[in-house]
């Protein structure tokens, strides 16, 4: 190749990143995808030193989004389309999507979208989905609890209320704890929705406080018990507030978002050969390993959104062998009847009709 030649392609991949130039056809055409549409980047905002917020226009117009749910984004890692879920951060009706990533120590996804993405980048994107939200009606009395990157469902919702509602905003209470005040994600908007419509927000410096725990919140909120709840974080925090709602409060009254799932403990699976009928692909799968990995691996395109076994954007019919859900221990080896990739590993031997 010429060295003219080879500068042009150079610099088309820095522009394409993460994309190569030879993948940009195939990736333009799923921008208008039912199947697996794609978006551009169209700005890009650090909120922290490791979270970033991505404003993307999709290809096509996706369903109206409820404050508080996520979309998938998928990105190729080593030519394997790779997909994360992240929490939408914008309004409803906004001109662009907004989802904010928090760059996880050794993520595969997460540390190249959120420490790598340029304006003018191509990624994938599912359908919006998950039900941590708030009712048509909202209520009188809200808490939000949050942690960390726990706050970016919780942001979209407070970040409607403000413009919608900011009467509501005037009788509830937000605890967000984080390490310090400048790790804190959206924290300067935070302290100015709260001094605009008079939501109490508390915040809890970890560094110097220390978790924070059921204890702690109590002394907090003392009327934590008569609020409806919206919590998300870690997962021991989590836990912990599960746990004191069903002791002392209402558990339905605690609305609870988990970035991973809990599974059961002994739900595995002993791996086996793995046949993605429709897609032409198979795969060997390890023992534990989810369908939807195995097959992603050996370059299957696969429907996918949350990863969690949640949003069931994933979900595909058996047609022969058996799975066990990783998440319920559960085995689903009836033919015809919906699996979800995601969070099923292989009994065996499995075909599916994706």
């Amino acid at each position: 190749m010429a060295p003219l030649a080879r500068r042009v392609l150079a610099a088309a991949r820095a522009l394409t990143t993460p994309l190569l130039p030879e993948d940009f056809v195939s990736v333009w055409r799923p921008l208008r995808s039912k199947r697996a549409p794609g978006a551009r980047v169209v700005d890009v905002r650090h909120e922290t030193g490791d979270a970033t917020t991505l404003l993307l226009r999709p290809g096509a117009p996706l369903p109206a989004h409820r404050p508080g749910q996520f979309v998938g984004l998928g990105v190729q890692v080593d030519g394997v389309w790779t997909w994360r879920s992240y929490s939408i951060t914008s309004r409803p009706g906004d001109p662009l999507l907004a989802v904010t990533v928090t760059a996880v120590p050794g993520g595969l996804v997460s540390t190249r979208l959120a420490h790598g993405t340029r304006p003018g980048t191509l990624v994938r994107i599912s359908e919006p989905a998950g039900d941590f939200t708030l009712p048509a009606a909202t209520p009188e009395k809200l808490l939000f609890v949050t942690a960390g990157s726990g706050i970016t469902p919780v942001m979209g919702m407070l970040r409607t209320l403000a413009a919608t509602q900011p009467a509501v905003l005037e009788g509830a209470v937000h605890v967000h704890s984080d390490r310090t005040a400048a790790d804190v994600v959206f924290g300067p908007e935070l302290r100015a929705v709260a001094a605009r419509t008079g939501l109490r927000l508390v915040e809890r410096h970890t560094a110097t406080a220390g978790r924070l725990d059921p204890d702690s919140l109590t002394d907090l909120v003392p009327d934590w018990a008569a609020r409806e709840a919206w919590a998300c974080g870690p997962t021991e925090m989590l836990d912990d507030l599960t746990d004191h709602w069903a002791r002392a409060g209402d558990p339905a009254a605690l609305h609870v978002e988990r970035f991973r799932p809990p599974t059961w403990d002994d739900a595995t699976g002993t791996g086996g050969r793995v046949t993605f009928a429709a897609s032409g692909v198979s795969a060997d799968a390890a023992e534990g390993q989810p369908l939807m990995a195995a097959g992603e691996a050996a370059g299957a395109l696969l429907p996918a959104g949350c990863r969690m076994g949640i949003c069931h954007t994933c979900v595909g019919p058996l047609r022969s062998g058996a799975v066990r859900d990783l998440i319920t221990g559960d085995t689903h080896d009836t033919a015809g009847e919906a699996v979800r990739t995601c969070v099923s590993a292989p009994l065996g031997d499995v075909t599916i009709d994706l």
